[in-house]
């Protein structure tokens, strides 16, 4: 019997799954930096009441919401591989990924109080 070894600290177990994820994240962050681009370009002269403006509509800040969790899985992803590749120390390694974890669900909450706050 072969038993398949998983990493806890993986985000799916399953390294096909982990690059999917990466592209999709990738896709989706494209698709909002593009997005603000154009609303730039086509808004100028761009000013806070405008910037306030496009930030007050949910849909704006729920896009938002997805952007950023998009980047703490894109992030994490990343950064996990990078670790597991390279650090063949486990001690250091689970105290990076550790940090690393604390570090981007920092940003991810600080962003969501940001974008929901009033």
């Amino acid at each position: 019997m072969v038993k398949k070894l998983t990493n806890v600290t993986s985000l799916s177990g399953n390294g096909m799954r982990d690059w999917l994820i990466q592209r999709a994240t990738s896709v989706l962050m494209a698709a909002y930096i593009i997005f603000l681009l154009v609303f730039i370009m086509t808004h100028r002269p761009i000013d806070y009441a405008i910037w306030q403006g496009l930030f007050a509509h949910v849909a704006m800040r729920l896009f938002t919401s997805l952007f950023l969790l998009s980047l703490f899985w894109h992030a994490w992803i990343g950064m996990w591989t990078i670790i597991t590749d390279y650090i063949k120390s486990a001690g250091l390694r689970l105290i990076l990924q550790l940090f690393i974890i604390m570090a981007l669900l920092l940003y991810f909450i600080w962003g969501l109080a940001i974008f929901w706050g009033n």
